[in-house]
């Protein structure tokens, strides 16, 4: 309907421009019939490229809905189209990164599912187990209190294992707000070395601070305890009866330094570069936990600009060395 009346009214403008130099000169007339003519032409051609080029933008755009991601808009930079170009490329790339977002969160949402499942299958088999005896009429107060601490061990681990995948799942969707507060080392290992202070004198290891310097960082005293408790009870796991887990504090110009250093058989040098990664169990030194107390350690420290890294010492046992940088590296 639009190029009918276009048209239309390009007729009747050439019309009322001959008509008058029809009674001037024949050879007027036929210039602005010609020069008419050619106009319309061009400008045909003009308007259908540019229909061409609307049509073809349409299309990219009806690719994007569905979900083309080779559909690129470099042909539409220069001309009058480009500034809408350019808008659609920029929402075309937004899509795309939270297309690939979704992706990420659902496949991570499975994951995340999956290992959750397989780990607790294991205790909750032991907890259908002993309520299973439990229901024998022949047990002994005795053998009931010690099913019943078994339970609440199991039940606590179940508890524990549930609170820490929790933690990770919010750290990785960055839903966690780290406070900025100044975290004094030496009540941080204070803090965290009572919490596993039974845990070490039922193990029969004993448990060394050195913090004649009380370096401080940026942080958040809770979560940063939370990783610190992990690390302390992998080193404590670890260490044999009568052995020692030493926790040191000292600074430099550069960063706030926390060591935790156990006198156990260290870690195999083939599984260094694994132990900080979710649900790793080695058939040696993670066999017995779940495999995400030190993940969990990681993500904490990792995400308040921190570092984490394990080696071994000479002549025997593991080291844990905790950096917390005072410029942004």
């Amino acid at each position: 309907m639009r190029d009918k009346k276009r048209r239309l009214i390009h007729v009747l403008l050439t019309a009322a421009l001959v008509i008058p130099c029809l009674f001037f000169s024949i050879p007027c007339t036929v210039m602005v019939t010609v020069t008419s003519a050619v106009f319309f032409v061009f400008y045909e051609l003009l308007f259908a490229q540019r229909r061409s080029k609307v049509m073809k933008l349409c299309d990219n755009i009806d690719g994007i809905l569905r979900s083309d991601d080779l559909i690129s808009f470099d042909e539409y930079k220069e001309g009058e189209l480009s500034v809408l170009s350019a808008e659609i490329h920029k929402m075309t790339i937004r899509l795309r990164e939270q297309n690939a977002e979704l992706k990420n969160e659902k496949q991570f949402a499975k994951e995340a599912l999956e290992d959750i499942s397989h780990q607790l299958r294991t205790p909750l088999t032991s907890v259908m187990m002993i309520l299973g005896l439990m229901r024998s009429s022949d047990l002994t107060d005795t053998e009931r209190v010690e099913y019943l601490r078994d339970l609440y061990e199991l039940l606590a681990r179940m508890k524990w294992l549930i609170e820490t995948m929790l933690s990770i799942s919010r750290i990785d969707a960055d839903a966690v707000k780290f406070a900025k507060d100044a975290v004094s080392c030496r009540e941080l290992i204070e803090k965290s070395v009572e919490m596993v202070s039974v845990m070490a004198e039922l193990k029969g290891v004993e448990i060394r601070t050195k913090n004649n310097e009380d370096p401080e960082f940026i942080g958040d005293m809770h979560y940063t305890s939370e990783a610190v408790v992990n690390l302390l009870k992998n080193a404590i796991e670890h260490t044999p009866q009568g052995g020692t887990v030493t926790v040191t504090a000292n600074g430099s110009n550069i960063s706030s330094n926390i060591t935790i250093a156990d006198t156990g058989t260290g870690i195999p040098e083939g599984e260094l570069p694994h132990i900080f990664e979710r649900f790793y169990r080695s058939s040696e030194y993670t066999k017995n936990g779940f495999g995400i107390g030190l993940a969990f350690a990681k993500k904490v420290i990792s995400a308040q600009d921190g570092s984490l890294k394990a080696s071994n010492r000479k002549p025997h046992g593991a080291v844990f060395d905790i950096h917390f940088y005072k410029t942004t590296i």
